[in-house]
């Protein structure tokens, strides 16, 4: 196969991949601290008091997976597509709680943008894939 160079965009977008799923797993484990929870606004102290454990896992999974996808993209390696979809799931799978509290608008936005993100990292990566920017 025919290995075309990446456009400069490619290592923005990668990296700003990285950071977003960094800070998703800096959120998650900061929800996990009962001081550090304390210091949220209500709202998302009751949604994240109420998750259940498989809504909690689904959430691990979408930050942890998401980050180790763009890691993978950085590396310009196929399988970050693949960790992507997956990331995509668990998020749709810790929605599905959000969708079945009563959430203030900040919260519906940050699921919202986590779903919006998710979609744009795997177009990107089979539009990368496409151009044969990965090894």
């Amino acid at each position: 196969m025919n290995h075309s160079k990446p456009h400069w965009s490619f290592w923005l977008i990668a990296i700003l991949g990285i950071l977003w799923n960094l800070m998703g797993s800096v959120n998650f484990v900061m929800q996990m601290n009962a001081e550090t929870l304390s210091n949220y606004p209500e709202a998302a102290q009751s949604l994240i008091n109420s998750r259940p454990l498989w809504a909690t896992v689904a959430f691990a999974i979408a930050v942890l997976i998401g980050l180790f996808g763009a890691v993978f993209l950085v590396l310009k390696k196929t399988i970050c597509l693949c960790l992507f979809k997956i990331s995509l799931i668990a998020i749709v799978v810790t929605n599905i709680h959000t969708l079945n509290v009563e959430a203030s608008a900040e919260i519906w936005m940050g699921s919202f943008m986590s779903l919006i993100v998710a979609l744009f990292f795997i177009f990107y990566s089979k539009m990368a894939h496409n151009k044969h920017w990965f090894d």
